[in-house]
């Protein structure tokens, strides 16, 4: 860590201290001559070892950069920064241009130190997070190394940049279509309190809060999308397109991580006896061996059914060849569309949670025979946060998306244990009735829909 109070750009490596990760002084820098100051340990000292211990940081930074400070000051109770759409968002780690980024912010304290206890809670808070902004003041960001560090505290400063410049512009950096910010999405009938709701206004002259829901999140197999453009069309598609795609990228990084994964995978289910496994030969025994076994064993996962992340993230690039060569076109029902673009318009905010990877989903969303729905969503949850038969994924989503209460998300499924795990945590659940769909238990207790336009 740097000595505080010193000219940062003049330092050399004897001027740091090396810290134990309990924090304790291993070693101290030397005094320099006047007109140099005794050196003294940063006072971020206890911040960013809550980076290292609770993320297992390479490198933190602290920056005082204006436009950190100033984008905390745009909205003065705000408690998270957000913005979608922008294509620095993809210097973030785990973040694409379709993503949303939340930073959380906290507020500034007269020393240093006393910012430790918020912003622990505020890491602990956004598990996706890798930074906290501290109003009127700064940032703290970190990566795997001084390089992530400073590459992400750069893309941090430009989105906070061009969040200042619409502002000033009266555009909405925190939509995909960035709007007008005085749009309906802002103003929705009349005064809108602090905490997400409207002042209505009945017939009898009396004024009562009502909720504002904010988010809608999506399941997509036999909620947007029919159960059987999944297995009748795309799981097909992967397991007979595994050959042909292993033999043309073999030798490409993509798919070189992708055999990784895969055995990995396989090593680990041949240790547990899973059926349908077949050891995968070394590399010197020829790429046609190689790729034999790893089609017997991907044709075994798709089989089972298996949601793993080896065999989602092949099945996710074997998918992307097929829309880029016009073999596969995403479907969704006909009234999807439609409903897609009404609560854009009205300025809510909706997310996809699916088992499938991220990348499937912007497929499936981005090539579809309505054009490009993509625009009207505002990120995609997969499995990372979590079952979806757990409630506490839909928890982690809840403060994700930012809402003061989980119950200003309305989660429209097709399975009831789905329904079940959403509503523990508080969500507005709604079941969704298409054809195709597993049956529900009787007296299931949700209520149900046929059609996006019953929402």
């Amino acid at each position: 860590m740097s000595p505080s109070g010193v000219q940062k750009e003049r330092m050399e490596p004897e001027d740091m201290y090396v810290l134990s990760d309990a924090g304790i002084v291993l070693s101290a820098p030397s005094a320099k001559p006047y007109p140099n100051k005794l050196p003294k340990c940063t006072d971020c000292a206890p911040l960013f070892m809550k980076a290292y211990q609770m993320r297992n940081a390479g490198a933190v930074i602290h920056s005082h950069g204006m436009e950190s400070c100033l984008v905390t000051m745009l909205h003065p109770f705000a408690k998270e920064f957000r913005i979608t759409h922008m294509e620095m968002i993809k210097g973030i780690q785990g973040h694409g241009y379709y993503d949303e980024l939340v930073v959380p912010i906290i507020e500034n304290t007269a020393l240093e130190s006393e910012l430790t206890e918020a912003l622990s809670e505020a890491i602990a808070a956004y598990p996706k997070a890798t930074a906290v902004l501290v109003r009127n003041h700064g940032i703290y960001v970190w990566g795997d190394s001084w390089i992530s560090a400073k590459t992400q505290a750069e893309c941090y400063h430009y989105l906070f940049d061009a969040a200042i410049k619409l502002y000033q512009l009266g555009i909405d950096w925190t939509s995909p279509s960035h709007g007008p910010i005085n749009s309906a999405k802002v103003h929705q009938g009349s005064e809108r309190h602090v905490k997400g709701s409207i002042t209505a206004a009945p017939t009898n002259g009396t004024h009562v809060a009502e909720p504002l829901r904010q988010c809608i999140v999506l399941d997509i197999e036999g909620t947007t999308t029919p159960i059987s453009f999944v297995t009748d069309v795309l799981f097909p598609y992967a397991r007979d397109n595994v050959r042909r795609h292993l033999m043309s990228t073999y030798d490409s990084k993509e798919t070189k991580e992708d055999i990784g994964l895969l055995h990995a995978q396989v090593k680990d289910d041949l240790e547990k006896g899973i059926l349908g496994s077949v050891p995968i030969p070394a590399d010197d025994a020829g790429k046609e061996k190689v790729i034999d076994s790893l089609v017997t064993n991907v044709e075994a996962m798709i089989k089972a059914d298996r949601k793993i992340t080896a065999l989602k993230q092949l099945q996710g690039h074997i998918w992307r060849t097929g829309y880029e060569n016009n073999e596969l076109q995403g479907v969704v029902f006909e009234d999807v569309p439609e409903a897609l673009q009404k609560w854009h318009a009205k300025g809510i905010k909706v997310y996809i949670y699916s088992s499938g990877s991220r990348e499937a989903q912007r497929l499936i969303f981005g090539n579809t025979v309505f054009g490009d729905l993509r625009k009207y969503l505002c990120g995609f949850f997969d499995t990372t946060v979590g079952n979806k038969r757990e409630s506490r994924s839909y928890s982690e989503i809840s403060q994700s998306v930012g809402v003061d209460k989980p119950s200003q998300i309305l989660f429209v499924t097709d399975v009831y244990q789905e329904a079940v795990a959403a509503k523990a945590a508080g969500l507005e659940v709604m079941i969704s009735v298409r054809p195709g769909n597993a049956p529900l238990p009787e007296n299931h207790g949700f209520k149900t829909i046929k059609s996006f336009a019953e929402i």
